[in-house]
């Protein structure tokens, strides 16, 4: 079966891990302050603080934002729940706006129509690894005064403009299994700004900066140095993944553009598209549905995925707690994406099985 996704962990990451055990020092330490300093260098940003799940990251950068009860952060419906869940978690609201239909990301002009006088915050998602039109989203934010927290959990390494993505405003990753890197769990905030930074750690801390001095409310979010040492690991080698699955994405593009009701992924050309994901859409037009499509690729030893099959806004908490919208985009999205393996472990041999799959037909 040639999965959906596939970490890459050689002897690198298991010499890094055995050091830290041997070193005795496991918890939060040295390492985890490496592996902070280099990924501040990566991204372009002053300040990076590591912590155990990209929803941690995500929870925390909105709180060191002040943003909780009575507050709306607009964000998109057309991601993973915990997106949205971390809004929950501070007491604010999520507010959603629909997406644009060729990339999947939050459409900035619908998020101007959601602005009311209780929003705090835009947290735009740059999904399956294509980067959000930032431009017109930091116009936004600055003819409001509202803050950008980026989802960038999927994003490592992607640019708008030549600019890295967790660098707009307080950026946020995760370093799930499944992501372009990985350290096992674990997340990553990213901000040029002293005072958030400094929030931040002591909110993934127990509300600490000195130990057993507690100045405000916080949380057990640290990571260890066993996973910042895979992380490190993994950092140097991210531009190879990276550009391995744009390799990857294109040859699939080159060889199914054209079959109809396949549409390939858009990609604006100011961006740079990282592929955690290489989703397409399989349309009305296409020979079968997408559910068959999926049992064919399955039969054929193909692992597919469908991120995301119902959009938050319609998820049962979401109707519990009232919501009732509309968003036509992201409702016909879920209908129709459908993810192909594009992961860096890919062989020619591979990349020929899943396109075989389709042409077959």
């Amino acid at each position: 079966m040639i999965p959906i996704a596939k970490p890459i962990i050689d002897e690198d990451e298991i010499s890094a891990v055995t050091a830290v055990l041997r070193s005795g020092i496991i918890a939060q330490g040295k390492k985890v302050e490496e592996f902070e300093a280099a990924f501040a260098g990566f991204t372009g940003t002053k300040y990076a603080v590591a912590v155990n799940s990209g929803t941690a990251a995500l929870h925390i950068a909105l709180l060191a934002h002040g943003i909780g009860q009575g507050d709306e952060v607009i964000t998109s419906p057309f991601t993973f729940i915990a997106t949205a869940n971390s809004i929950l978690f501070t007491g604010a609201r999520p507010v959603f706006a629909d997406i644009e239909e060729e990339t999947f990301n939050i459409a900035p002009d619908n998020i101007d129509e959601k602005i009311t006088p209780r929003t705090r915050a835009i947290m735009p998602v740059h999904l399956y690894g294509q980067p959000c039109n930032m431009k017109k989203i930091m116009r936004i934010a600055q003819e409001h005064g509202l803050v950008i927290i980026e989802d960038a959990c999927q994003a490592h390494g992607a640019e708008y403009e030549g600019k890295k993505v967790g660098s707009f405003g307080t950026g946020c990753f995760s370093f799930y299994p499944t992501k372009n890197m990985t350290t096992g769990e674990g997340g990553m905030i990213t901000t040029n700004d002293k005072d958030i930074a400094q929030k931040a750690r002591m909110i993934r801390s127990h509300g600490q900066k000195e130990r057993y001095l507690h100045e405000i409310l916080g949380y057990n979010y640290r990571m260890t140095d066993i996973a910042a040492a895979i992380g490190l690991c993994q950092l140097g080698k991210l531009e190879e993944f990276n550009n391995k699955r744009i390799r990857n994405a294109e040859f699939l593009t080159g060889r199914l553009s054209g079959i109809k009701g396949l549409i390939p992924p858009g990609i604006k050309s100011n961006t740079k598209h990282v592929f955690h994901q290489y989703t397409v859409r399989i349309t009305q037009d296409f020979a079968i549905s997408r559910d068959e499509l999926r049992q064919k690729f399955m039969n054929k030893g193909v692992a597919t995925e469908i991120y995301y099959p119902l959009p938050i806004h319609r998820q049962p908490l979401y109707q519990s707690l009232g919501y009732n919208d509309h968003l036509p985009n992201s409702e016909k999205a879920a209908t129709e994406v459908l993810s192909l393996p594009v992961h860096p472990s890919l062989t020619k041999e591979d990349l020929e099985n899943v396109v075989r799959a389709i042409q077959d037909i």
